[in-house]
């Protein structure tokens, strides 16, 4: 069978022959061009400090010994910064042989820095899933900058399905590239994925660079969209040709590259290289198909990177490479892309916030 990411038909019918399961109906657009949003369930545990099962122990075995108080999610409850929250899915997996599942956080949900991981009874590693796994499936949130209000059906995570092993090779990138043109930049950089760097000279619109978190501020339901003012939440960012990053601050900028990811294919950024630095960049890492392309009614859409420091301040430079994208092919055509057309939000986009803010 043709090995590579799953596309939504597939992962459709994975429900019906049982991979796949729910105690809740699917929402109507759950299932995105190629992954699976993940939803919340009724609880929540606030526990002592992250942890994995290990191969000896379930996640609700674990939460008997670290759980440090419960609360129901069915009429919603605010998850507080620098907590950590283990809360059940209402989505559980049977995987077959040669199937993987790959998890990572919602775009949105990177953009207002909620750290968010999945894990399965059992597991070594968070957000992978082996072939042949049944059970269910936990979040793992913990709100890093802004105190967040979700409930039952909450969806902060997705997923996404693999046949085989990730293959896609340098050279395949290559040609890949000859045909579709993937980013912008006249000269790309491929070695391990194609190199995106950033933008802090902005895109002549006139806009800001970026934007810092402010601290401090009032709490943000992850259900609302275009409810909040910008400037009660972000400092913007001038455009400049270099900017310090403070530790455990947190930063939305762009890329210089607009990047296109053609309808036969996905991609990944590579959330963290040691080699460009001490900060890490992009939570949320999953392009699905037609993202930035035309036939997503897009004409290439600059990547969104959640930036945090580390341990020692940073001077980040306009146009430093801050991380690489992973292209994969698909096992097949999708029967639809990423784009307007689906109420896609990011499509087009250039330094954009979440879903959550008001356009100034």
């Amino acid at each position: 069978m043709t090995p590579g990411i799953l596309p939504a038909h597939a992962i459709r019918g994975m429900l019906e022959d049982g991979s796949l399961s729910t105690s809740h109906p699917l929402d109507a657009d759950q299932v995105q061009p190629a992954s699976l949003d993940l939803r919340l369930g009724d609880t929540a545990y606030r526990v002592r400090a992250s942890f994995l099962p290990g191969t000896q122990a379930t996640v609700a075995e674990r939460l008997e010994d670290l759980a440090l108080h419960r609360m129901p999610l069915d009429n919603s409850a605010v998850l507080e910064t620098g907590c950590v929250y283990i809360v059940p899915l209402l989505e559980r997996l049977a995987l077959p042989t040669g199937i993987h599942a790959l998890a990572n956080p919602k775009s949105s949900t990177g953009r207002i820095d909620v750290f968010t991981r999945v894990i399965a009874d059992h597991a070594r590693e968070f957000d992978k899933i082996a072939p042949d796994y049944t059970g269910p499936l936990y979040a793992e949130i913990s709100p890093r900058t802004f105190p967040i209000l979700v409930r039952t059906g909450s969806r902060l995570a997705q997923m996404r399905f693999r046949r085989g092993p990730a293959t896609f090779s340098d050279a395949e990138t290559a040609s890949l590239n000859e045909r579709e043109h993937l980013v912008s930049s006249r000269h790309i950089d491929i070695d391990n994925g194609v190199a995106l760097s950033v933008d802090l000279a902005g895109s002549g619109d006139g806009g800001p660079a970026g934007y810092r978190a402010k601290r401090h501020s009032a709490l943000i339901d992850v259900d609302q969209k275009a409810s909040l003012d910008v400037l009660d939440y972000w400092e913007p960012i001038a455009r400049c040709t270099s900017l310090i990053l403070d530790p455990n601050e947190f930063y939305i900028l762009a890329s210089k590259e607009a990047v296109r990811v053609p309808p036969t294919h996905a991609a990944e950024m590579v959330p963290f290289n040691p080699l460009v630095g001490e900060f890490r960049v992009h939570y949320a890492g999953f392009f699905d198909p037609g993202f930035g392309h035309s036939s997503g009614s897009g004409e290439g859409s600059r990547a969104v990177l959640e930036v945090r420091s580390h341990e020692v301040p940073f001077i980040l430079e306009d146009g430093q490479t801050v991380g690489r994208l992973i292209y994969e092919t698909l096992t097949e055509p999708p029967e639809h892309v990423y784009g307007s057309g689906i109420g896609s939000h990011y499509q087009k986009q250039g330094l954009k916030l979440s879903k959550h803010f008001r356009l100034p």
